[in-house]
């Protein structure tokens, strides 16, 4: 288990406003001109804007909408797996805030996560990760210098001006689509059908029914469709334990449950948009909130990423707990699947030339 940092508020928040997670109202009739102009645009942008051919098998895990699904876990499990199969992974990742004008390949040990992003800083424990906007570039650095021969695109879906073998897309249970509208009037980054087109196969992540509808949906599209979910990866250090729960992700709320679920009580709760870059005040007052009751701050390990280097307060991070989760697959072979037709398709790439 490693150490972290804390902070507050009460109701979910996020860079995604929260009726795009509600019934659509008066906002999303407002802005659906806007989101149909924007679902064009990014539709036609993933139907015809080049993708740069690399020399080694591209696997991206990617999500319909923004905000969180659960990529990171999931991403972490397949370079696992490749790892098992005598392959040599790397990461590609756009960062979040991140300020490198070339390639850069992450120091998880000294980078801030102000300059390479938080989800960089955790994959980088697993595999080499480069850092750009420039997902070719970023993957011939990976192969050059760091002898990467299976890559793993961590987001991009939509976006990434590099070819794809295998696009595996999560989307997560408890939240779907959210109202199922573009963006700005949803959380869509285009609309379902157009993305279906580029998606390999299909992951749902976590319990629920919200994603129902997509799942039935990819499945009518001849899309394999995987079962997964997340688990701490070491529940016995926080069952019977009081905390006070922090989170600055998409949803804090899954957080908060999966500490519930590792046995842990979580007396108060404190949530943050996705991303956030606690202030010294904000740490201070979590850690006296938990003092005050006689509570263990908790968070997670993307949090604890951007803690590591920023501005906690003296003996903050050492009272800090990170729950560590891990992504399972419902079927234990999905893995090895999944890594093995992304080496399918790249052979049958080269084939064509």
């Amino acid at each position: 288990m490693r150490k972290a940092k804390s902070r507050g508020t009460g109701a979910m928040t996020s860079e995604a406003p929260p009726f795009w997670w509600e019934k659509p109202d008066w906002r999303v009739l407002a802005l659906s001109p806007v989101s149909a102009v924007y679902g064009m645009v990014a539709g036609r942008r993933m139907r015809h804007a080049p993708r740069e051919k690399v020399a080694a098998p591209v696997l991206c895990v990617g999500n319909f909408t923004v905000g969180g699904s659960g990529k990171t876990p999931v991403a972490i499990a397949l370079a696992k797996q490749a790892k098992r199969m005598q392959l040599k992974p790397g990461f590609l990742s756009r960062g979040h805030g991140g300020s490198f004008a070339r390639p850069h390949v992450v120091d998880a040990h000294h980078d801030a996560a102000k300059h390479v992003g938080d989800e960089p800083l955790l994959l980088a424990e697993h595999a080499p990760v480069a850092v750009t906007a420039n997902r070719a570039a970023g993957a011939k650095l990976l192969m050059e210098e760091h002898g990467c021969d299976f890559l793993i695109m961590d987001d991009g879906f939509q976006s990434a001006r590099i070819h794809i073998d295998y696009a595996l897309v999560v989307v997560d249970a408890r939240f779907g689509l959210g109202n199922g509208r573009v963006i700005p009037g949803g959380p869509l980054r285009a609309k379902v059908v157009d993305q279906l087109v580029f998606t390999s196969g299909l992951l749902k992540m976590g319990e629920g029914s919200a994603a129902d509808t997509v799942v039935r949906q990819a499945a009518r599209a001849g899309r394999p469709i995987f079962l997964a979910h997340v688990e701490p990866a070491n529940p016995a250090r926080f069952a019977g334990g009081r905390f006070l729960a922090f989170a600055g992700i998409g949803h804090p709320d899954k957080f908060f449950d999966t500490v519930r679920g590792a046995g842990g009580e979580v007396a108060l709760s404190r949530a943050f948009p996705d991303h956030h870059v606690y202030a010294a005040d904000e740490l201070a007052g979590l850690a006296g909130l938990a003092k005050r009751d006689g509570l263990r701050l908790v968070t997670t390990a993307k949090d604890a990423a951007r803690l590591r280097h920023g501005t906690a307060p003296a003996g903050f991070l050492d009272q800090l707990e990170v729950l560590e989760i891990d992504a399972v697959f419902e079927l234990g072979h999905v893995p090895e699947r999944i890594i093995g037709e992304t080496l399918d398709a790249w052979r049958l790439r080269k084939l064509r030339g």
